[in-house]
């Protein structure tokens, strides 16, 4: 079990020249079926890894760099993504690496020398925490993990299965504002001042470290590239022809391969959060990941809901915080962010979007 067993579900379809790729939840579920091919004048070349956030993650060059190239760029990627998932696990520590895993257990003791990559992202961590106000918070560890046991002894034995007592949740509550995490910038340590209290990166660290990928393939000049880490997507640059990648977007509670829509997408990042993937049963009452902060339940206002902005941190840090607000406040937050566009799909399948998702739609052909 990895670090992020709390990750958001990856509803985002790309199709990839010919491969449509269907975009994993966090359970790492992905598969390919193949499309009728279009010529093309650059062979297309891609790699697929399984150990990395408990996901499956997909490199893909259209570009046309010469397989070396490819293989050392997707080696950088694979190297990155390892690092990342390493310094991210909350369940497991590994020799060398002073991880989120070894905070939490180290929560109410002295603070400890940590990468200055865990330093940079915990402190992005608390713009988000800033921006969403509090609905993306890091430190909702203690909450997380109480579904998180329920979820895991449901998968083991489902006629038993229960949900945190209401007593639980509200004490666990108490040990998770963001004042309780410490950072000295200059002396690169962090502490957990309460030792009741803990992080839990699933709502940020996956598009996070996908976007650390991305900036790498950047800074060499690649183009053309698409990562599709565990749903998270990220296109780099555009196709060589100019056309964009096509993503489809799943409809909730459908079969598979029907789309609420399909989006064209160039230079930017595209995250779904759902309920219909991650989710366990409890007398016939479904339980999804993605919890509120104010009622401590799974969020109830939409099914699903897809980001599309240029971050892929940010995506999938405002997958998580839009989908916990109502309409009116998550419309609001959205549409107060430039560069952002969002796809709200309600329980009765009533879809809404911001101003400027239209755009993005790609006609069906007739």
């Amino acid at each position: 079990m990895s670090a992020l067993r709390h990750l958001k579900s990856g509803t985002a379809i790309i199709l990839l020249l010919s491969m449509l790729l269907l975009s994993a939840c966090s359970s790492g579920a992905a598969v390919s079926a193949a499309e009728t091919p279009e010529p093309q004048a650059v062979e297309p070349k891609g790699k697929v890894y399984y150990t990395y956030f408990d996901t499956v993650s997909y490199v893909y060059d259209y570009a046309g760099d010469s397989a070396e190239r490819f293989d050392e760029r997707s080696a950088e990627v694979s190297l990155l993504l390892k690092e990342y998932h390493q310094l991210f696990d909350i369940y497991h520590e590994y020799a060398d690496v002073v991880n989120l895993c070894t905070l939490n257990k180290a929560a109410g003791g002295e603070a400890l020398q940590v990468d200055r990559r865990l330093v940079d992202f915990l402190l992005y961590a608390r713009e988000m925490y800033a921006l969403t106000e509090g609905e993306m918070n890091v430190m909702l560890g203690s909450v997380l993990r109480l579904w998180h046991e329920c979820r895991e002894a449901a998968e083991t034995d489902p006629a038993s299965a229960s949900i945190p007592t209401e007593e639980a949740l509200r004490a666990a509550y108490a040990h998770t504002g963001i004042e309780l995490l410490e950072i000295d910038e200059a002396e690169c340590t962090v502490r957990i001042t309460d030792p009741e209290a803990s992080i839990d990166v699933g709502a940020l660290g996956k598009g996070y470290a996908t976007e650390r990928a991305a900036e790498l393939l950047e800074s060499e000049g690649a183009v053309g590239y698409v990562l599709n880490i565990g749903g998270n997507i990220r296109c780099i640059g555009d196709r060589p022809d100019g056309s964009g990648w096509v993503t489809a977007i799943r409809s909730p509670e459908r079969s598979a391969d029907d789309f609420a829509c399909r989006l064209r997408l160039r230079d930017t990042a595209c995250v779904t959060s759902g309920v219909y993937e991650r989710y366990f049963t409890v007398a016939g009452q479904r339980y999804h990941h993605i919890i509120d902060k104010d009622t401590l339940y799974p969020a109830a206002y939409y099914v699903s809901l897809t980001i599309v902005t240029r971050d892929s941190g940010l995506a999938d840090a405002l997958s998580t915080a839009l989908f916990c607000l109502p309409w009116e406040e998550s419309a609001a937050l959205a549409e107060s962010l430039e560069g952002v566009e969002v796809l709200w799909i309600f329980p009765d399948g009533e879809q809404r979007s911001t101003s400027g998702f239209a755009a993005l739609v790609e006609e069906a052909e007739a």
